[in-house]
C-alpha cells in the first residue's frame, strides 16, 4: 500500500511539475525552465540527503559509469513534457506519457534489461495497453 501511495503522490507531483515547467517557459524559454527546475531538484535532493544523514558518497564508485547519469534524462523529459503541454495540453500530454512509460516497462521487464528480473507480459497487460491507447484517442477527438 505503501509503494502505490508514494506512485500515486509521484505521478501527482509530476503533472504539476509539468504544468509548472509549461507556465515558467513562457516568460524564460524551455530550456531555461527545464534548468530551473533541475537545479531547484538538485538542491531539494540535497537537502533531503544532509538532512536525512545517510550520505554514502562511497557508494557512488560502485556505480555503473552509464547510471550515474540517469538524471541526464530529466532534461529530455522536462523538455518533452513542457513543449508537448504547450501542443496538446495537460491532460493528452500525461496519458501519452503514461502509454509510453507502460509500453517501455512492459519491454524492461519481458526482455529483462538493465538487470531487473524478467517478468511475463500476458494477454491482459496488452489488453489494458490497448484500452488506455483507445482512451487516448478519444481524448484526442
Amino acid at each position: 500500500m505503501k509503494g502505490i501511495l508514494f506512485a500515486f503522490f509521484a505521478g501527482a507531483f509530476l503533472t504539476l511539475q509539468g504544468v509548472a515547467n509549461a507556465r515558467i517557459s513562457y516568460d524564460i524559454g524551455t530550456w531555461q525552465a527545464a534548468t530551473l527546475t533541475q537545479l531547484t531538484g538538485f538542491v531539494a535532493a540535497l537537502f533531503v540527503l544532509l538532512a536525512s544523514r545517510r550520505a554514502n558518497w562511497q557508494a557512488l564508485r560502485q556505480v555503473k559509469p552509464l547510471y550515474r547519469f540517469g538524471g541526464a534524462f530529466a532534461a529530455v523529459i522536462i523538455f518533452g513534457n513542457v513543449f508537448a503541454i504547450q501542443q496538446i495540453g495537460v491532460t493528452l500530454t500525461i496519458s501519452t506519457l503514461l502509454i509510453a512509460q507502460l509500453g517501455l516497462t512492459f519491454l524492461i521487464d519481458s526482455k529483462g534489461w538493465f538487470g531487473v528480473k524478467k517478468q511475463q507480459v500476458t494477454w491482459p497487460h496488452m489488453v489494458g495497453i490497448g484500452l488506455m491507447i483507445a482512451g487516448v484517442v478519444i481524448l484526442k477527438a
